[in-house]
């Protein structure tokens, strides 16, 4: 199969906007939506095509051990790929005796992707695949894709815009106007073709005023985990709440630039103070953990990791 193509004449959903898509082959696809939206894709795609959709809610068997259910379904979809090798591949080595019951939440999810990954389906579809795992099942599944995706098409559907940057070679939003291709930050020139932000001696005092209903709030520089560019304007993150904005992120960045403000992806400027950590996810994938209450996870620019690593002195 060299691709599939989501037609707007199946989309007989009144919350959906006609649009069409083809998915092509060795590309991942992500779509970007809110929850409803979401929703709505995947309610009208399971009622009107043929595709298969994972979404980590089909049966596994709670009562066999992790090791039991690999083989299983190791049988069960005649899958070529060796059963200690799925074990090692998917991280199950630590609760391969242990029954699914008993197994953590992250486990549990890593033995979802070995079915899918062994059931060979064509193509591949996924909702919300990492969302509410750690890292190490992040790594897991970005593998799995490694592996799978080079052969076959793949779309994604996430509600969360890092997601989407992490896992997609070609990235949408999908939004009642219809559906957008979001322009990745591939490395291949400026973020901006305007002049190098100069950095200011001093700071002063200042605050940035963000929209909140029919009300402007004052918002202390310091308070903020990150910025990201949503349709053109900029949007203010702290933790979980999010503060929209008339600048646009270039705006922003020449403001707070003092402030240890830091451009580390065409989307998105992260305050340096909250950086917890340093995620490789492969040779060019990489994002940086904000230490806040949801520990957010931003896209860091694969020509940026270098002078990120120079500002925290890291060798």
């Amino acid at each position: 199969m060299t691709g599939f193509k989501l037609e707007h004449e199946l989309m007989d959903n009144e919350l959906l906007p006609p649009f069409s898509l083809t998915v092509h082959e060795s590309q991942t696809f992500a779509i970007y939506s809110d929850p409803d939206i979401q929703a709505s894709l995947v309610h009208t795609l399971r009622n009107n095509s043929n595709l298969e959709i994972f979404d980590r809610k089909e049966g596994l068997y709670d009562r066999l051990t992790v090791e039991d259910n690999i083989i299983f379904f190791h049988k069960w979809f005649n899958c070529s790929t060796p059963v200690p090798e799925i074990l090692v591949l998917f991280e199950l080595q630590a609760c391969v005796k242990k029954p699914l019951r008993k197994c953590a939440h992250n486990e549990i999810q890593r033995v979802y992707y070995a079915k899918y990954f062994m059931m060979g389906t064509n193509p591949l579809v996924f909702q919300e695949p990492i969302q509410g795992v750690d890292t190490k099942t992040i790594h897991t599944f970005i593998n799995m894709l490694k592996r799978r995706s080079n052969k076959v098409p793949t779309l994604i559907l996430v509600s969360n815009m890092e997601h989407a940057l992490l896992l997609g070679d070609m990235v949408y939003k999908l939004n009642e106007k219809g559906l957008h291709e979001i322009e990745l930050d591939n490395g291949d020139g400026a973020m901006d073709a305007e002049e190098p932000i100069s950095v200011p001696s001093t700071a002063k005092l200042f605050k940035i005023p963000a929209k909140v209903d029919d009300k402007v709030i004052l918002i202390d520089p310091l308070e903020i985990d990150y910025i990201e560019s949503q349709d053109g304007k900029a949007m203010i993150v702290i933790n979980d709440e999010s503060y929209p904005m008339d600048a646009t992120l270039t705006e922003m960045e020449k403001k707070l630039v003092i402030y240890g403000f830091y451009r580390c992806h065409r989307s998105y400027i992260v305050n340096l103070q909250k950086v917890r950590e340093i995620i490789t996810w492969s040779k060019n994938t990489y994002s940086l953990r904000m230490d806040n209450r949801v520990q957010s996870t931003i896209p860091l620019s694969r020509t940026k990791i270098q002078e990120i690593q120079d500002m925290f002195q890291i060798k």
